[in-house]
């Protein structure tokens, strides 16, 4: 069973990293806008890091769900799933309320929720796998800073 392991971290890295290639396709557009046109609060990394940012986290929390759909007592728990799955979906919504729409205050609460899944994800992630767990930690800081950039956009651009 273990040397199709590896078959279980594909399909996990693959769907999240296509997720997020969809979302940043979709909002190509907006985000040409955002860089040329919106106000950005101080310590705004510069564009080109998001989209490494956001690849490394996508790998992340892919790795961390693959190992706890490895284990055997999750197979029959689907809410670990449900959580990442529900956390992806608000992810992915996240960037066309905040490129596309514009609507910065929707986008921060949204994102506000957005952390709130992904630290229940990864409750739900230690009690299955420690280490898939922890490798959300990043995800829930980026997202705590994409939270303070939000709110600064919103302000900075009323």
């Amino acid at each position: 069973m273990k040397n199709q392991a590896w078959k279980t971290y594909l399909f996990w890295i693959a769907l999240t990293e296509a997720v997020g290639g969809l979302s940043a396709l979709l909002t190509r557009k907006g985000m040409e806008y955002f860089s040329a046109a919106v106000t950005q609060p101080p310590f705004s990394p510069p564009p080109a890091a998001f989209g490494i940012a956001w690849a490394l986290l996508y790998l992340l929390m892919a790795v961390g769900m693959a190992r706890v759909r490895l284990r055997e007592a999750v197979k029959s728990e689907s809410r670990s799933l449900y959580l990442y799955l529900l956390q992806l979906a608000f992810n992915f919504i996240w960037s066309l309320i905040f490129f596309n729409l514009r609507a910065y205050l929707i986008a921060f609460l949204w994102l506000v929720a957005l952390w709130v899944l992904i630290w229940n994800m990864a409750r739900a992630f230690r009690k299955v796998d420690t280490v898939a767990a922890r490798l959300q930690i990043p995800y829930l800081l980026w997202v705590a800073f994409a939270g303070y950039l939000n709110f600064g956009v919103w302000v900075l651009n009323r």
